[in-house]
C-alpha cells in the first residue's frame, strides 16, 4: 500500500482513532433471492483437515472454536450460493451478465445492480448524450435492466469505442452522471479529465488470439515488480505494447519467473500508483486498449514467465462521476454506510463484503482478469486493513488473541476465503500473495485445515528493517542476530515473499536502498572513467549483499522492483500539482544500465548471478534455512540451505584469512557466488577457483568445518563438488 498525503499512507506506520467496533454481521445478512428467515449458519462445520493445522502450530488448538466458526462462516456462506446461483462457477461469471452485453440477434441488453436509485438511464454519443431516451425497468432485489434492439438494419445499436455514462435518479430528483460498474474500457475524452465509459467491443479480426498457455505454477517466485507507464527512461508514460517488446526479454533474461503488475485497474489519479480505483474491470487506458494488455499477458507466458495482478479489492476511491462511490445515488450500495464505510487515512471507501451483490462484483471481477486477460493469479493490497476493524492501525498483534478475538473483521476474511477457494478450485495454477504485515495465522494455510488459502504473504518487516539500519545504524553497529531474526522470522510453512525494497521504498518521501547508501554521489561518482570513492565502493558492496541475505534467508519467494536490480539512482514521483505536473521521476533509467561506462552493470550483473543460481540450486523451494554463525563482534553470518554454504561478512574493515565456518555434510567445496568478484563490480580478492576441504571436526553444532577466506563486506556462496 502506498504512503503519502495524496493517496494513503503505510498501514504498519500510522495510529488510528474514532473507528467504531462493528459486530461481524455476515452471520446477520441474507441472501436478497431467497427467505429472510434463512440463517447463513444453518449448519455446523468444521474443516476437514483441522489436525493437520494444530500439528504445525499447536497453540491454535486454544483457538478452534473460532477457527471453525470461521469456517463454518464460509461454508454456509458458499452453500448459500450453490442453493441460490447454482454453484460458485457461475455466481462469479457477472461480467457475462451485468454491465453492457450484446445479445444473439444484435441488441443490447444492460443489467445493473443500484438498489437506491429512483430511476436509471443509458445515455452517449449513440443518442446525442439525451438523458432520459433510454430508461432502465426495475427489477426485483435493486436490480434494473435495459433492452435496446437492434437498427432496422440488424446492426448494433452501440457501436464499438462509442462514449456512454448512466445517468442515476436519487430520491431527491437528482439527476446523476455514473459510470456502469462492469465498465470494461473507459477513458477521458480529449477536453476533460473525467472518464467515460468507451464501448469496447472490437471486429473478430481486431480482437487479440492468445497463442500460448499458462505457464503452469511454478514451485517458488521470483518476482519483478513492475508499472507498466514508468518503464521507459523517457519522461513519457510508457504502454503495454513498451512493455512486452523491451520490458520481457530484460526481465528474462535477469532471472526471474514471475512479474507482478501494479495499476492496471483503472484509476482517474495516475499519481495514486493505482491503488485508488475508480474502474474495476476496465484496465488502464493511458497505457493502451486492452488488446495490448493481452499481448503482454501472451508474451509473458511466451516466455515461462507467470503474470501476477495487483488488485485492489480492500478499498475503493472516493470519486463519484467516474468511479464506484455513491452508485446508486446514496452512500451505501457497494459499501458500508457512514464510519465503518470509509477509511479516513486512505480518504476511500470501504467494500461491504456481506451485500449478495458486493460478492458476486469482487468475486466476478478476479474471474475476469483470469478469463479475459490469461493472468495467473493475483497480490492482494491492504489485506492488513481488510482483516480488523481497526484497519490494523494502532495495534502491535503481540498475542493470538489478537487474531482470534472480536476485532478481526469476519466479514473480510470471509470474502477472502471464498476468494481463495474460488481461484484455486476453478484456476489450478493460480498464485495468491496477501500484502499482509500483523502476522496473521493460517492466513496461508489450505481453507479446509481451517485457513484463508493464500499461497504467500509479503515479509513487510524485511525492508523496514533494512531502511531502519540504513537510517539509524553505523556499520560497526549492525546487530547480525537481529537481521537473521527478522529474516527468519515467520510461520511454520506458510510461505512469505522475501523483498529488500518494493515500490512502497522507492517513493518520493521515502529512498531506495541504493538511495540510503549512495545518495547524491550517485550523480558524479558512478562512471568508470573516474575512481571509485569510499561511498560508491561500500554501496555497491552493500547493495549485493542485502539482497543476497534477503533471497537466501528471507522466505520462499523473492520480489524486486523494476529497476532496483541495477541499483536505480532516484525515487518514484509522479505527475501532479506539486512537481508541476512533471514526468521526470515517473521513470525507469534503464538508459543508466545501457551504459556500459557505468557502474550500474555491476550491480545489474549481480541481481542476474543470483537468480541465476537459485534457479539452479532452488533454494526458494527448501525448507528453511539452518543458521549456525551470527558473530556480532566479527560481523559474519552462515548458514546452509539446498545443500549450500552462504557466508557475510558484513565488517567495515576486517577481512577473515582463515575463518572456520561450520558444515554439515563433508566433502569438497567450490566457490558458486562471489559478490566481490570484478563482473560484480567487486576486488577480486578471492580467487574462486580454488576448490576448499572439510575437516571432521564439529563447529558450531555442525558436524564438520571448513576454513576460509572472506574479505570485508563480502558474501560467498559454497557448493559441494563430490
Amino acid at each position: 500500500m502506498l504512503k503519502g498525503q495524496d493517496f494513503g499512507v503505510d498501514i504498519k506506520n500510522e495510529n488510528i482513532s474514532n473507528i467504531r467496533p462493528h459486530q461481524n454481521n455476515i452471520t446477520n445478512k441474507i441472501c436478497p433471492h431467497t427467505n429472510p428467515n434463512l440463517n447463513i449458519l444453518e449448519n455446523s462445520k468444521s474443516p476437514s483437515n483441522l489436525k493437520h493445522l494444530f500439528e504445525l502450530d499447536g497453540y491454535l488448538k486454544s483457538y478452534e472454536k473460532e477457527i471453525c466458526r470461521r469456517y463454518e462462516v464460509f461454508s454456509n456462506t458458499l452453500s448459500k450460493i450453490d442453493q441460490v446461483e447454482g454453484s460458485l462457477d457461475k455466481f462469479s461469471r457477472g461480467y457475462q451478465e451485468y454491465g453492457i452485453q450484446v445479445t444473439p440477434e444484435n441488441g443490447i441488453r444492460c443489467l445493473e445492480w443500484a438498489p437506491g436509485a429512483k430511476a436509471l438511464y443509458l445515455r452517449g454519443d449513440f443518442n446525442n448524450w439525451k438523458k432520459n431516451e433510454f430508461p432502465f425497468e426495475k427489477l426485483p432485489f435493486g436490480k434494473w435492466e435495459l433492452y435496446i434492439p437492434p437498427l432496422a438494419d440488424g446492426t448494433l445499436p452501440i457501436k464499438h469505442k462509442s462514449a456512454l455514462k448512466l445517468v442515476v435518479e436519487d430520491h431527491h430528483g437528482h439527476m446523476l452522471d455514473r459510470l456502469s460498474p462492469w465498465a470494461t474500457y473507459v477513458k477521458p475524452p480529449s477536453n476533460s479529465i473525467v472518464f467515460e465509459q468507451v464501448f469496447w467491443n472490437p471486429p473478430e479480426n481486431q480482437r487479440y488470439v492468445f497463442k500460448h498457455k499458462n505457464p503452469g505454477k511454478p514451485d517458488r517466485l521470483r518476482i519483478y515488480e513492475a508499472h507498466v507507464g514508468i518503464a521507459s527512461w523517457k519522461g513519457e508514460v510508457a504502454t503495454y505494447r513498451h512493455f512486452a517488446e523491451h520490458m520481457i526479454p530484460h526481465i528474462v533474461n535477469t532471472g526471474y519467473n514471475a512479474i507482478q503488475l501494479m495499476a492496471v485497474m483503472e484509476h482517474a489519479f495516475y499519481a495514486s500508483f493505482g491503488y485508488q480505483v475508480t474502474s474495476f474491470f476496465a484496465v488502464s487506458s493511458r497505457f493502451g486498449p486492452p488488446e495490448d494488455l493481452k499481448l503482454l499477458v501472451d508474451t509473458a507466458h511466451s516466455k515461462g514467465l507467470v503474470v501476477l495482478l495487483d488488485v485492489v479489492h480492500s478499498h475503493a476511491c472516493k470519486n463519484t462521476v467516474d468511479g464506484l462511490n455513491e452508485f446508486d445515488g446514496t452512500d451505501a450500495c457497494y459499501f458500508h454506510s457512514g464510519p465503518r464505510g470509509t477509511h479516513p487515512l486512505w480518504d476511500s471507501r470501504l467494500f461491504d463484503y456481506t451485500q449478495w451483490e458486493v460478492l458476486r462484483f469482487l468475486l466476478s471481477n478476479l474471474r475476469w482478469y483470469m478469463s479475459e486477460y490469461r493472468f495467473d493469479g493475483f497480490r492482494f493490497d491492504g489485506a492488513t486493513s481488510m482483516l480488523y476493524h481497526s484497519r490494523g492501525l494502532g495495534q502491535s498483534f503481540t498475542h493470538y488473541d489478537d487474531y482470534f478475538g472480536l476485532g478481526v473483521d469476519t466479514d473480510s476474511l470471509n470474502y477472502l476465503a471464498l476468494a481463495n477457494h474460488m481461484l484455486h478450485t476453478i484456476y489450478p495454477y493460480t498464485i495468491t500473495i496477501a500484502e499482509e504485515v500483523s502476522g496473521m495465522p493460517t492466513l496461508c494455510r489450505p481453507i479446509d485445515e481451517g485457513g484463508i488459502g493464500f499461497d504467500y504473504r509479503l515479509a513487510m518487516a524485511i525492508p523496514d528493517m533494512w531502511i531502519k539500519i540504513l537510517k539509524e545504524k553505523k556499520d560497526e553497529d549492525w546487530n547480525m542476530n537481529n537481521i537473521v531474526g527478522v529474516l527468519t522470522n515467520r510461520r511454520w510453512r506458510e510461505k512469505n515473499i522475501a523483498y529488500a525494497e518494493s515500490h512502497d521504498q522507492a517513493l518520493v518521501g521515502d529512498k531506495t536502498i541504493a538511495f540510503w547508501l549512495m545518495d547524491k554521489e550517485m550523480y558524479d561518482f558512478m562512471s568508470l572513467k573516474g575512481p571509485i570513492t569510499p561511498i560508491i565502493d561500500r554501496g555497491i558492496a552493500l547493495h549485493k549483499m542485502i539482497r543476497m541475505i534477503t533471497n537466501a534467508l528471507g522466505g520462499e519467494g523473492y520480489l524486486n522492483f523494476i529497476g532496483n536490480e541495477f541499483g536505480h539512482p532516484e525515487w518514484l514521483d509522479f505527475p501532479r500539482a506539486g512537481n508541476n505536473n512533471s514526468y521526470h521521476y515517473a521513470r525507469r533509467q534503464f538508459n543508466l544500465l545501457d551504459d556500459k561506462n557505468l557502474r550500474y552493470k555491476f550491480l545489474y550483473a549481480f541481481d542476474k548471478g543470483m537468480n541465476d543460481l537459485e534457479k539452479k540450486y532452488a533454494w526458494l523451494s527448501s525448507p528453511q534455512a539452518y543458521v549456525s554463525t551470527k558473530h556480532e563482534d566479527d560481523k559474519v553470518i552462515v548458514f546452509e540451505r539446498a545443500g549450500l554454504e552462504f557466508v557475510f561478512n558484513f565488517n567495515p574493515t576486517k577481512s577473515f584469512p582463515d575463518y572456520r565456518i561450520g558444515i554439515e555434510v563433508a566433502g569438497k567445496y567450490k566457490i558458486v557466488l562471489n559478490s566481490d568478484d570484478e563482473s560484480y563490480g567487486g576486488h577480486s580478492r578471492v580467487d574462486n577457483s580454488i576448490e576448499f576441504f572439510t575437516y571432521p571436526e564439529p563447529w558450531n553444532n555442525r558436524q564438520n568445518s571448513m576454513m576460509i577466506y572472506i574479505p570485508c563486506r563480502v558474501c560467498l556462496v559454497f557448493a559441494k563438488t563430490d
